[in-house]
């Protein structure tokens, strides 16, 4: 397949129908560091949220599971999309993502942010930094994913666009980003986990330049100061001679998509073993289009 042979095909499919094999192709095929790089930033993103910050801190979860919990929440998303969201494979993983979060009282604003993180935060990363932008349609597959898992989870009021999705964020932010030690903790202890996946001489190296593309609201909200400006460009400079070499490669073949490789499973996972282990023992309840309407 030639370089741009996967855009052509996307531009002429049908967003509204083909959403979730667009998201396939962005994920595992065109951009597959790209939009796992944005993933990560999405998680970032949630730290500066105090609400959202502090139960995380108190589960601990990060603290002293911290690349399991990394890896459970790659997994979810991959479980629920890669044999369609309405397949018994994808709902099955919803219904179980479902039962870890009804042991809390999150709002519902809250859910729609990490949401919105998740379909903005892949997209900008690869604008920013990718081989190439994301068309329109992939755009669109990707907040019509996020709109479906919304609706497999119960969250009211999801955006249908991606613009919708962007303003949700850039609002939600613009009100609830603020510091808390809460932040700094938990983003710590990301952090760690992130910096583990390299040899120990480069990880102070990695760690300062994962903070420079970052963006001073977040910065500000995680108590981290900004890199200096040195820094910021050898940073961004980095990553896009990254993205000019991978232009230059021929597309991946459709044989090799890039799945996951979650360092916690190293001999491979059942649904069960994602999520606290006490989840297993909360019931598992009906999706929100399983439950017969009342008569």
């Amino acid at each position: 397949m030639g370089r741009y042979s996967r855009l052509r095909e996307i531009r002429r499919m049908d967003p509204a129908r083909d959403y979730a094999h667009i998201h396939k192709l962005i994920s595992q095929y065109e951009f597959p560091w790209d939009y796992a790089r944005g993933v990560s930033i999405a998680f970032l993103r949630d730290y500066g949220v105090p609400r959202i910050s502090q139960l995380l801190d108190r589960t601990q979860e990060f603290e002293k599971a911290g690349q399991k919990r990394y890896d459970d929440t790659v997994l979810f998303g991959f479980e629920m999309a890669q044999d369609g969201f309405d397949s018994e494979r994808g709902r099955a993983a919803a219904r179980h993502l479902n039962r870890i979060h009804g042991k809390y009282q999150i709002p519902n604003e809250d859910f729609l942010y990490v949401l919105a993180t998740t379909v903005v935060g892949p997209k900008r990363w690869i604008d920013r930094f990718g081989w190439r932008p994301l068309c329109a349609n992939e755009a669109e597959a990707l907040a019509l994913v996020g709109h479906k898992m919304a609706a497999m989870m119960d969250i009211d009021h999801a955006p249908t666009t991606y613009a919708g999705f962007e303003k949700l964020l850039d609002d939600y932010e613009a009100e609830m980003f603020a510091y808390d030690p809460a932040n700094r903790r938990v983003a710590n202890a990301t952090f760690r986990v992130m910096a583990s996946w390299y040899p120990r001489p480069v990880r102070p190296v990695v760690a300062r330049f994962t903070l420079a593309l970052l963006d001073e609201p977040l910065l500000r909200a995680l108590g981290f100061r900004t890199q200096a400006h040195w820094v910021r460009i050898a940073a961004e400079r980095a990553v896009r001679a990254r993205s000019t070499f991978v232009r230059l490669l021929p597309a991946r073949p459709r044989r090799r998509p890039a799945l996951p490789k979650p360092r916690s499973y190293p001999f491979g996972y059942t649904l069960d073993d994602l999520g606290p282990h006490w989840a297993q023992g909360r019931p598992v309840r009906p999706l929100p289009d399983e439950v017969p309407l009342e008569r």
